[in-house]
């Protein structure tokens, strides 16, 4: 039996959790099928996603469908879970697309569209809600055409909208030809010759759905059941089947990480090619760590069950990899993870309650942020704080009622602060001697740091010969000064720079007659990383840095009468417009906004249109900080800004 490994995506509220009930009840996995409302649902486990309605992490059930067996992944619709989806998109064979017959093409609609298209997923659009009121055919389509994709092929007619009698009829029409010829030049000869069968039509639509050209529309509804059918019957025919060879060598990806109720961990992962089995000793990750599978749960049928092994395809929950983290590779990587969406771009510190335990809650932190990589943990020791960084403040009031309901932990926040960066200004060197000055550390380090363009990273290079002292040192220095360029001038991040070593020595390993190592005498990696952090910040205070602020690009679509109250507004959270679009009686004003200004936004949108404007903002750039005092973050390291008391720490932590 083949199988599909499918996802199920859509804005938040389209019915996508509610489309999967109705799934599992068609293809008789469920006699009943649950409700958002009733918190009754097999995806939403959780018990914040029964009480809020809302998925919050992904879920994986599964269904047999003829010759196919269907592992469908139900995702997060809300922007702030984003990570969640990103995990899922690597494993995926193919999508459904849900959108509203009701609230049509959404923000979050469009984001996920694009990065679809960009990774080549072959993606079924299902067009939800046809029996509510305001239920649309053609408006929805034209939307879907003009703010998604033209590529589109409606797979027949909806009728009865807007009431519980709406009804799919599955049938191509004239369209699909239109669009299948323009990618296929066998169907189009045979249109010029007047002799398209509907065997090529069928050919060319499958052709090209699985190659991501074209995306097939269905219209139905999930509450009746109405076009569900003709969904599944596309799905079965028209997704690619999970390829992989199962007498390969090993090769999977893990998407999810879970904690069982006594802490175990267990990780859901899809297998690209070869076979696992119970007992299998498997190297994963990219440290080289190895880890002895002691139980698999392959998918299928409905739930996962207990079994001896899984093969090139399958999704399956592994247990025994007590280091696995999400995004690592199991045997031979397939290709590194990628991030798909923009990362984080707000932060706040968390503030237990009077009788919370800092351990236990930095504990309980800690697991979560396993669970979430992209939600990055910042713990500072002095001030006894830990921060967390967020997509938004759903996000961070899921966090808070996750940690009262599953760790017991009562905690608050302080007010949710952009997350920024630093770049640097020019060019900048600084080098401290062994025995010389006021240098403690036995240790040459001689360091110059360069700008480097956006998205490139950190990078570290020699200009001094690598032999002329042991790598152990050199390494000591490398990794210092990426862990050192987490926290800049103004406690932000540098992210993209050279730094180049240009000046290295150290004392060699010196012993007393009859004695051991002195270490007093001999330079040790903690000479080296004891001094980089001091050198390296002296030449970004040379080269000099500006802290940028995440910049989003937003959209609002809104009455055109409405605009003129809109745009002051804009122009105080210091929003620059940048187009604006008149759409009969509505327009549509494009520009950018500064990251923490945009829930303010999202908060005033309504009362200044009426309850009638959408918004639309994703991460666009960073941007030097022009208003305002600049911002700085509380250091979490020794402060080597100020060379006493960095080395009053330091010697005391080294012993000296």
């Amino acid at each position: 039996m083949h199988v599909l490994n499918l996802g199920i995506l859509a804005h938040v509220d389209a019915g996508k959790t509610s489309l999967t009930e109705r799934l599992l009840h068609s293809a008789g996995v469920i006699d009943r099928i649950g409700s958002v409302d009733d918190g009754n649902t097999r995806t939403d486990t959780l018990a914040l996603e029964r009480q809020r309605g809302i998925t919050i992490k992904s879920a994986v059930v599964s269904f047999p469908l003829d010759g196919v067996t269907v592992n469908l992944i139900d995702t997060p619709g809300h922007p702030d879970f984003i990570a969640e989806v990103e995990r899922v998109l690597g494993v995926l064979d193919g999508v459904v697309l849900v959108v509203s017959a009701v609230e049509g093409v959404q923000a979050q609609t469009r984001v996920l569209m694009r990065t679809l298209q960009r990774l080549r997923i072959p993606t079924l659009l299902f067009v939800n809600k046809i029996d509510r009121r305001g239920a649309r055919y053609e408006e929805v389509l034209r939307a879907i055409s003009a703010r998604l994709t033209p590529a589109i092929v409606p797979m027949g007619t909806a009728t009865g909208l807007g009431t519980r009698r709406a009804r799919f009829t599955p049938g191509l029409g004239p369209a699909a030809l239109d669009v299948l010829a323009g990618h296929d030049d066998t169907l189009l000869s045979a249109y010029v010759e007047n002799s398209v069968t509907d065997a090529l039509l069928h050919t060319s639509l499958v052709a090209q759905t699985r190659e991501a050209l074209v995306h097939p529309v269905f219209f139905g509804s999930a509450a009746t059941g109405a076009g569900v059918d003709a969904l599944l019957a596309g799905i079965e025919d028209l997704l690619p089947p999970a390829d992989g060879d199962a007498d390969g060598p090993l090769s999977g990806s893990v998407f999810k990480v879970e904690r069982g109720p006594a802490g175990e961990k267990s990780a859901y992962a899809r297998l690209f090619s070869g076979t696992l089995r119970t007992r299998d000793r498997i190297p994963f990750g990219t440290d080289g760590a190895e880890g002895r599978i002691t139980t698999i749960s392959v998918f299928g049928q409905g739930t996962d069950t207990r079994g001896d092994a899984v093969v090139a395809g399958q999704i399956a929950r592994l247990w025994g990899l007590g280091d696995i983290r999400i995004g690592d590779a199991i045997g031979e990587p397939r290709k590194a993870y990628e991030h798909f969406f923009a990362p984080p771009t707000l932060e706040t510190v968390v503030v237990p309650g009077p009788d919370v335990n800092s351990g236990a809650l930095h504990l309980a932190l800690t697991q979560l942020a396993e669970q979430d990589p992209l939600i990055g943990l910042r713990h500072d020791e002095r001030r006894q704080e830990t921060s967390v960084s967020l997509y938004g403040e759903v996000q961070k009031e899921v966090i808070q009622a996750t940690l009262a309901e599953e760790y017991g932990l009562g905690v608050t926040f302080r007010e949710t602060t952009p997350l920024c960066v630093e770049r640097l200004v020019g060019t900048g060197q600084a080098v401290e001697f062994n025995k010389k000055d006021a240098n403690p550390f036995l240790a040459t380090v001689g360091l110059r740091v360069d700008p480097a363009p956006v998205g490139s990273g950190v990078g570290f290079r020699l200009e001094v010969e690598l032999g002329s002292m042991p790598y152990a040192f050199f390494k000591a220095v490398e990794d210092t000064v990426r862990e050192t360029l987490d926290q800049g001038l103004h406690g932000w991040q540098v992210p993209d720079c050279t730094v180049t070593m240009t000046h290295c020595g150290y004392s060699p390993r010196q012993s007393h007659a009859h004695q051991g190592f002195d270490k007093s005498m001999s330079s040790t990696g903690a000479d080296f990383r004891g001094l980089t952090p001091l050198v390296l910040v002296e030449a970004l205070r040379r080269a000099g840095t500006r802290v940028h602020e995440p910049v989003h690009r937003f959209r609002v679509e809104a009455p055109a009468d409405t605009l003129g109250a809109l745009l002051p507004v804009l122009a105080a959270l210091t929003a620059v417009p940048q187009t604006t679009e008149t759409l009969g009686a509505g327009c549509v004003l494009a520009g950018t906004v500064p990251a923490g200004r945009v829930h303010e936004l999202e908060q005033r949108l309504p009362g200044l249109t009426r309850g009638e404007g959408e918004l639309e903002s994703v991460f666009d750039h960073y941007a030097p900080v022009t208003h305002g005092t600049v911002p700085r973050r509380s250091r979490t390291d020794h402060n080597p800004l100020n060379r006493k008391e960095y080395l009053l720490n330091v010697t005391r932590r080294m012993g000296g």
